[in-house]
């Protein structure tokens, strides 16, 4: 699972991925400083890990992971190929989430593509060139659907027509695709199909500037009120805060710093929680005396999806899943008392995980 970080030349978003990631890519005042896709992975900030680590007393912590991607600044025109659209727009597609970031902030040192700082306008130039290339997208795909689905009465290729008419009529009144929604499961896994950029989930973050990271400021009340009723969240960051912070050595000069700031966590870590949201996505956890690991899985899967998580074997020869409640294992101290006290789940094939579940399985290959 890949979330893709986009916006306008000189929006932050580079500044913002070295934070996030161990990856470094360039940020200097210029557009196009980032031409190629830079790819870095973030570890997901878990308490209930270090919680757990301290009864288990495990080798080893590992929290989860989701990988981002900075993708290069995009411009007017890029849906006919204008700047770097061909290959923004490419690295776009191969995201399953759209971190959207919006210069916030005044700045008369840092250049403004397009001469002003306005976070509206920009948010309305990318939506623009998405929907301009889904609207491509599905002219190209109706030419060959349409005549299959009214001349030879294709079940399939109906079903798929009426998606891609329902997308069309949204695009051409200016909406992205995931404003529409459908309700057959052949509807929502023709609309799958299409992989329109617009239907991807997004998260716009505002940039703002240091004194306003904790508060926002008129320009990301202009965002807040531009998105209301759009299928899409929205946070406040200061991308240069969060530099600041990453400099900083020690975890209590880092507190320290957010207290002074008005803040109780980073930015980076909010960021990273609400991308891991974003993708849909939640942790389940093993606990041992080698480590404690949060494993990754997508929201509403079954035991036996997740078994497959740590191993194919563990799906494939699936028999049941032990689960302790993380409250649970936090109230009566170790794996031992929650079975004394009868609080240890067996469940089966049909068991819906939940987020922070912690899990044993039991198979047979």
């Amino acid at each position: 699972m890949k979330a893709g970080i986009v916006g306008l030349p000189n929006v932050g978003k580079s500044t913002l991925f070295n934070c996030l990631s161990s990856a470094k890519a360039q940020a200097a005042n210029f557009p196009f400083c980032t031409i190629d896709a830079q790819l870095g992975q973030v570890s997901v900030p878990d308490e209930r890990l270090t919680r757990l680590a301290e009864l288990v007393h495990p080798g080893r912590i590992v929290p989860a992971v989701c990988d981002i991607v900075d993708i290069a600044g995009l411009v007017k025109g890029a849906s006919k190929g204008e700047g770097l659209g061909n290959q923004f727009l490419a690295n776009i597609r191969e995201c399953d989430a759209i971190i959207h970031v919006l210069r916030c902030f005044d700045n008369g040192n840092i250049v403004h593509v397009d001469g002003s700082v306005n976070p509206v306008r920009d948010k309305e130039i990318i939506d623009m060139e998405l929907q301009l290339k889904d609207l491509e997208t599905l002219e190209n795909r109706l030419k060959r659907v349409e005549k299959a689905a009214r001349v030879g009465g294709d079940k399939q290729a109906k079903t798929e027509l009426d998606v891609i008419e329902a997308y069309r009529a949204a695009l051409l009144e200016g909406r992205s695709a995931r404003s529409v929604t459908f309700e057959t499961e052949d509807e929502q896994n023709a609309a799958k199909g299409l992989f329109l950029l617009t239907a991807k989930p997004v998260l716009y973050v505002c940039n703002v500037d240091d004194a306003s990271a904790a508060t926002g400021n008129a320009y990301t009340e202009a965002v807040k009120k531009a998105i209301e009723g759009e299928e899409a969240e929205m946070m406040i960051i200061s991308a240069q805060t969060e530099a600041d912070i990453a400099e900083l050595e020690t975890y209590e000069e880092k507190q320290e710093f957010l207290e002074d700031m008005g803040l109780t966590e980073s930015g980076c870590n909010r960021l990273i929680k609400a991308i891991y949201h974003l993708l849909t996505l939640q942790t389940f956890i093993t606990a041992g005396e080698m480590e404690v690991k949060a494993w990754t899985f997508r929201k509403g899967w079954k035991a036996p999806q997740c078994a497959g998580v740590i191993h194919t074997d563990f799906e494939k020869g699936f028999i049941r899943a032990e689960v302790i409640k993380y409250d649970d294992y936090i109230k009566y101290g170790s794996e031992a008392a929650v079975r004394e006290a009868g609080k240890m789940g067996v469940e089966g094939k049909e068991y819906v995980v939940q987020d922070g579940d912690i899990m044993h399985f039991r198979f047979n290959v």
